[in-house]
């Protein structure tokens, strides 16, 4: 293999893991606004599915660039609910 393919090859797959990644963001994401929307209607929440994809999240960043993301508690859906 030449040094171009050697490159192309490691760029290719900087690229999925980055695919990837924006793809468990984007889940937990929508976990999120769900739990915001509860929240602010004054519904049952939970923050097991933001938790669910941010464990995937910071697994997933093990093997490669990309970020790791907090995990999230009841209080702090409440407190973002509470300054918007």
């Amino acid at each position: 293999m030449d040094t171009r393919e050697a490159l192309t090859e490691h760029t290719n797959k900087l690229h999925k893991h980055l695919v990837q990644f924006q793809e468990l963001d984007l889940l937990r994401e929508k976990a999120i606004d769900e739990a915001v929307q509860l929240c602010k209607e004054g519904k049952p929440f939970s923050t097991d599915k933001i938790n669910h994809w941010t464990g995937k999240i910071n697994d997933h960043a093990k093997q490669g660039i990309s970020p790791t993301r907090v995990f999230v508690s009841d209080d702090m859906v409440r407190e973002f609910v509470n300054r918007k």
